[in-house]
């Protein structure tokens, strides 16, 4: 059974960092281009970053380019470290492997930028 299992979530004042990981069980991510995407109350969810295989070529928006890197740690773990987070960050973070025939995404974890 395939699945995702994010964590580092939490409470972080506007400044701070975070990092989050995606674990993956029953399933190598290393042919998956791999996904963040986080969801704010009332809005819809949007990506993040992205890290593109085989190449890891990695993306961003510019809401959090400069801020945010998504990393490939092994075949089964990515993370996402987000640094100068602002109350805007605020949201769910999803992590999702997608190609073509596969989609898997993790139960989210919280991050909450907040004074």
């Amino acid at each position: 059974q395939v699945q995702l299992v994010e964590s580092g979530g939490g409470l972080v004042q506007p400044g701070g960092s975070l990092l989050l990981s995606c674990v993956a069980t029953g399933v190598s991510l290393s042919s998956f281009p791999m996904r963040w995407y986080r969801q704010a109350p009332g809005k819809e969810r949007e990506y993040v970053a992205i890290s593109s295989a085989p190449s890891g070529v990695t993306n961003y928006p510019d809401s959090v380019r400069g801020r945010f890197t998504i990393a490939r740690v092994n075949e089964t773990m990515v993370t996402l470290q987000m640094n100068d987070l602002k109350p805007e960050d605020t949201g769910v973070y999803f992590c999702n492997a997608r190609k073509r025939g596969f989609e898997y995404w993790g139960q989210g974890t919280q991050v909450t930028v907040s004074t």
